[in-house]
């Protein structure tokens, strides 16, 4: 049904930058999927400034556990992008939730996004590029980021990489 681009990129490589420019492509009105949850006030204005810089042609849903849910109750077929696939990750750990129960939930967040009449843009870290982490914990969230990123790139018309602010395209239609 709809189109799924997916942006992957570390950290400040421009990658929501230049989720919005694409997103920005298609006509009002857009639905920012937010996944973030605002913890500490560091994060309260980090998102209220990202609020601030989308404007008024933005509508924003905050969904930071059931994205797929939220997605599968949308009707129309405006563009959504969701930001992102880490951050939702982190609030699935933190919750609780056991691997085996996170890749149900990518299944099903694949899934609605599948079904979705519109375009999908999705944004995640590329995490693997770095040092193997210390801890279990640490690696468990490595290893979860990259499975959930090969089953959205694999899904994915259009998968782009974020570097310095550039779009390197791995996969095009």
């Amino acid at each position: 049904m709809g189109q799924l681009t997916l942006y992957l990129g570390g950290a400040k490589s421009g990658k929501t930058r230049l989720a919005l420019a694409r997103a920005e492509t298609y006509p009002p009105p857009r639905l920012y999927l937010a996944t973030a949850q605002a913890l500490d006030g560091e994060m309260s204005e980090r998102i209220r400034r990202h609020q601030a810089e989308r404007g008024a042609e933005w509508q924003t849903l905050e969904s930071p556990l059931t994205p797929d849910q939220t997605l599968a109750a949308l009707t129309g077929g405006r563009v959504v992008l969701l930001d992102c696939l880490t951050l939702w990750l982190n609030n699935l750990m933190s919750a609780g939730s056991e691997d085996d129960r996170i890749r149900g939930r990518v299944k099903d967040l694949l899934r609605a996004v599948d079904a979705y009449a519109g375009p999908v843009i999705a944004v995640s870290n590329e995490v693997g590029g770095g040092i193997v982490p210390l801890n279990a914990l640490a690696r468990r969230f490595r290893d979860m980021a990259g499975e959930i990123n090969q089953r959205f790139a694999a899904q994915a018309d259009l998968v782009v990489l974020a570097v310095a602010g550039l779009e390197l395209a791995l996969k095009t239609p």
